[in-house]
């Protein structure tokens, strides 16, 4: 079986230029940052609180997510433990690996949340009940 190790998993630091005259950060994302090529954008907006989004994991796609504006929770679970991340830096974002289920929650007013991800959209790469989760991974 092979599971992802949760704790192996950190925000990743995105290079910040900040303005000498106090106008501002700008923070980049080269292609030499994530270990795969960019072939969908989306954002995520107006969630409310209460809400809960993702509920799903990939068979191969790969994503990286990042607070642009205000917070959010990532909880993450590879089949045998969870672990919850925080993001609410726009200069730090979470990879996410093929093969981990993933929740977001807790979002704060005004929230943003940018994903980038390694495919375009593919039906057939989700894996949206948990059952098929736990089958798909220990099938590994």
């Amino acid at each position: 079986m092979h599971y992802t190790n949760l704790s192996e998993l950190s925000l990743l630091e995105i290079p910040k230029i900040s303005d000498p005259d106090g106008r501002g950060n700008l923070s980049v994302i080269e292609k030499e940052l994530l270990p795969f090529e960019i072939k969908r954008v989306y954002y995520l907006y107006d969630v409310p609180s209460d809400s809960n989004r993702g509920g799903h994991a990939h068979k191969e796609l790969q994503q990286f997510l990042i607070a642009l504006s205000g917070s959010f929770d990532v909880v993450l679970d590879n089949g045998k433990e969870r672990r919850t991340i925080t993001l609410n830096r726009p200069n730090k974002g979470l990879l996410i690996p093929s093969g981990v289920w993933r929740e977001l929650e807790n979002f704060s007013a005004g929230s943003v949340c940018l994903s980038l991800v390694s495919a375009v959209f593919d039906e057939a790469d989700y894996i949206r009940e948990y059952s098929d989760f736990k089958s798909f991974i220990s099938a590994q």
